[in-house]
């Protein structure tokens, strides 16, 4: 019987042991909005370089893109010679015309592989001008990009001034 009641006394409620101070346990909202704050910011500054990986190659197809528009839309907007020179060597490319003179190198292990001009064919080394007149660029052009195993191919449309870029090689 004795430890009956010893037994049964362990499960009862006794109020002299409840606890009455405040809960103390757990975080305040303030704790959680810094915790948030400090891991926003931390992917804000890493996520760049995770949509840079293997896009640095897509980029440069696009920069590239970019100038011929720019070249054939200057050209024939101001009615004057352009040129848009490659150096394949050095990996460079740049703009000349109208007082203005801008080069540009390309970024991350990035080659262009080669430069198709109906007049020249295929050329993967040394320097090309292509001069836009004022009534754009005489001829079709393609160029081949490469990174790695990657390629991609931007091909620009001398009849109507478009540029596409396609992911991989294509003539």
């Amino acid at each position: 019987m004795k430890d009956e009641k010893k037994y049964s006394s362990a499960f009862c409620f006794q109020p002299s042991t409840l606890n009455l101070q405040p809960f103390s346990s757990g975080f305040t909202l303030i704790e959680l909005i810094l915790v948030i704050f400090i891991l926003s910011l931390m992917l804000a500054l890493v996520m760049p370089s995770f949509r840079d990986m293997g896009g640095t190659l897509k980029t440069e197809a696009m920069h590239i893109a970019g100038a011929l528009r720019y070249v054939n839309d200057e050209a024939v907007g101001k009615k004057q010679t352009y040129l848009l020179n490659i150096n394949l060597n050095d990996e460079s490319w740049g703009i000349e015309g109208n007082n203005e003179k801008k080069k540009t190198s390309l970024k991350g292990n990035v080659e262009i592989q080669d430069v198709f001009i109906p007049s020249l064919g295929e050329v993967s080394s040394g320097k090309v001008t292509i001069e836009f007149g004022p009534s754009g660029s005489e001829e079709p052009l393609i160029f081949h990009f490469k990174k790695d195993k990657a390629e991609y191919t931007v091909i620009f449309n001398h009849i109507n001034g478009r540029v596409r870029v396609i992911e991989g090689y294509a003539l």
